[in-house]
């Protein structure tokens, strides 16, 4: 029974450690993403020129 206790203290200990790597690494911005804004302004034009080929091919196949 005691290795149970000592089994969940051991995993409790370990999950506060990944917690509190997880708060430093947000803390730090490494889950920032400073590339995909500055390139989604090159590519709008296009997303939106495929979407409107799709409805209107869509439209003239009904």
């Amino acid at each position: 029974m005691s290795v149970i206790y000592v089994l969940l203290a051991i995993s409790v200990i370990v999950a506060v450690g990944f917690f509190i790597a997880f708060i430093l690494a947000v803390k730090s911005g490494q889950y920032d993403d400073s590339y995909t804004p500055s390139v989604r302004m090159l590519f709008e034009d296009e997303l939106i020129k495929d979407k409107i080929e799709k409805t209107v091919l869509t439209k003239k196949k009904d």
